[in-house]
């Protein structure tokens, strides 16, 4: 396996400088991907957490290996930074109203970027590499794929209003009638657009004889139905 000279590993002002800049460039390639996608933790906060996370593994090994303490645990601080970086983390993550989930992607991306400063940090240049790579990777192409799979998935999770309970009771028999199977259906918190309506979120699962799109075009040709989102 390919090693780095041995001043790379030691802890002096070169190595420190170097895995302080890595640490910068790497936080910054995944944090530009997540703030040209308009997400809430961006170029900066990346940059911030890597470097940050390099710094407390730079400073484990320093009371390790300069100040000689016997009884120093050089994986200590990396474990207070992973905890730490998990509160952050949820910081980016919320549910909107029609009960879909965003920022999780984000918050792992924290997540990975403080365990790639960690690994910069104590000179693990390898796995910092090949685990940036990786990460900016994930986050960058493997989104399209995961489009591709998603528009081609049997489950639609939805979110509708309908202008009364009795439509919305007929639908549930229309659907039913097109081999559409409802695996869960829930009164959303949020309050429809017409008094006296109803909103819900709904979970189903198309036949492989019907589409996405044919199924979205039949709900909002629906007689009561005035709004639908896949969400």
């Amino acid at each position: 396996m390919f090693t780095f000279p041995d001043y790379f590993y030691d802890l002096n002002l070169f190595s420190t400088a170097f895995r302080l800049i890595l640490a910068a460039v790497f936080g910054g390639i995944i944090g530009l991907e997540r703030g040209a996608s308009r997400h809430p933790a961006g170029f900066r906060t990346h940059i911030l957490v890597c470097m940050g996370a390099t710094l407390a593994m730079l400073t484990n090994q320093y009371i390790v290996e300069i100040m000689a303490i016997g009884t120093a645990d050089p994986a200590r601080l990396g474990a207070q930074v992973i905890t730490g970086v998990g509160f952050l983390g949820v910081g980016t993550i919320f549910v909107t109203g029609r009960s879909k989930i965003k920022g999780l992607t984000t918050a792992a991306g924290l997540w990975a970027s403080a365990c790639l400063g960690l690994a910069l940090g104590i000179g693990y240049y390898s796995g910092a590499f090949i685990a940036g790579a990786l990460i900016f990777i994930s986050l960058a192409l493997l989104p399209k794929v995961e489009l591709y799979f998603y528009s081609n998935s049997r489950v639609m999770d939805l979110y509708i209003e309908f202008d009364s309970f009795s439509n919305f009771k007929c639908f549930k028999k229309d659907l039913i009638e097109m081999d559409i199977i409802i695996y869960e259906s829930s009164l959303s918190k949020l309050s429809p657009v017409i008094s006296g309506g109803i909103s819900l979120n709904l979970s189903l699962r198309i036949p492989k004889s019907s589409t996405r799109s044919q199924v979205l075009d039949f709900i909002n040709s629906y007689n009561g139905v005035y709004l639908v989102e896949d969400v």
